[in-house]
């Protein structure tokens, strides 16, 4: 299989609110916008996007009709600190607080009006134990 684009589509009750926090709070701009779906693309790269649909929505077959359940998006960013000093000034809820991970990861994760983690990230060195666990070239500098 060729895929031509990746990205996730959030079902929730709350399509109007799940899609704004998305713009006000990550920098995503509607592509497409309707009372069910709206699809969203990021405003500094194009090939980033995610969707928000109504989960009870006649397209969703019957077996997956619902909410989000068990869901984290990452976002991988260039500045943490930053992301994080502007999370905390527009008061989202911070369920992890900012910190460095020891399998090279400095990081804090959110959530949006449908309950999905959102672990914004700024991959850094890992710790000797963890780094015989990476592909050779996959080791964040």
């Amino acid at each position: 299989m060729k895929c031509t684009q990746f990205y996730p589509v959030i079902m929730t009750d709350a399509v109007t609110d799940t899609a704004r926090f998305y713009v006000d709070h990550f920098r995503f701009q509607p592509a497409f916008e309707s009372d069910w779906y709206v699809h969203l693309q990021s405003r500094e790269d194009p090939a980033v996007n995610i969707a928000v649909l109504d989960g009870h929505h006649e397209t969703v077959p019957a077996a997956g009709r619902g909410h989000v359940y068990g869901l984290l998006i990452n976002f991988e960013v260039e500045d943490v600190d930053a992301e994080f000093a502007r999370a905390e000034a527009a008061g989202l809820p911070i369920l992890l607080s900012l910190r460095d991970e020891p399998f090279g990861q400095r990081h804090f994760i959110t959530r949006d009006p449908s309950g999905v983690l959102i672990d914004v990230i700024k991959p850094i060195p890992p710790i000797p134990e963890f780094l015989a666990q990476y592909a050779g070239d996959a080791v964040p500098v």
